[in-house]
């Protein structure tokens, strides 16, 4: 007698894993000039968005020029928007302090006056909890010696730069400043955070806010 038939079942479907929703969020720091700031945050890996701009002053819509002056109030800062399941915004706050000094009152380096001082502006407590907290791990890292000037404030507003100051060093990497300052500067950062850079295949042109 022939064996019976085997009831054959279709396979059941399977469901390709999907990605973690993006978290978005944005933070506005100031650690120095713009174009060195917006240069550092660019290839960082969760970065989704970098625009230069200006905040902390008390003239609405204000200029580079009248910035340059340091009669308004406002710091040269960089709005980065992040994706903080890939960036906690701890872990950026971290790489901000290390990148430039948090020591000098409205200077870097070269850059003096009011619009260059290291500054965070928080959006909600959240924010300014991490922003206090973070800066209190740096000061005890530094020492009494080494005191953190690094201002922490409310953003009230923020202007975006005019268009010619984004992707800066991207678009002018042969200008005197860009060549001396920024750089270098990158180049330490690239070598100390080789592995929190984006790739070279997904990296593309550097995010801008749209």
């Amino acid at each position: 007698m022939a064996a019976p038939a085997l009831a054959v079942r279709a396979p059941e479907p399977v469901s390709e894993p999907t990605a973690a929703p993006r978290t978005e969020e944005s933070a506005v720091l100031g650690g120095g000039c713009f174009w060195c700031t917006e240069a550092v945050f660019d290839g960082l890996a969760g970065v989704v968005g970098v625009e230069p701009g200006y905040a902390g002053g008390h003239v609405p819509r204000p200029t580079y020029e009248q910035v340059c002056t340091g009669t308004t109030g406002h710091a040269e800062v960089v709005r980065v928007r992040f994706d903080a399941r890939a960036l906690p915004y701890r872990e950026l706050l971290g790489i901000f302090f290390a990148t430039h000094d948090p020591t000098t009152r409205d200077r870097q380096g070269h850059d003096v006056g009011p619009q260059y001082r290291s500054v965070i502006l928080y959006r909600g407590d959240a924010q300014r909890a991490d922003a206090e907290a973070v800066r209190a791990e740096v000061a005890r890292e530094l020492g009494p010696r080494h005191p953190v000037v690094t201002e922490i404030a409310a953003l009230t507003e923020f202007y975006p730069a005019e268009e010619y100051h984004r992707a800066y060093f991207r678009r002018n990497p042969e200008q005197a400043y860009c060549r001396a300052v920024i750089a270098p500067k990158l180049a330490k950062f690239r070598a100390r955070y080789a592995d929190r850079l984006r790739s070279p295949a997904s990296a593309g042109d550097p995010p801008t806010f749209r």
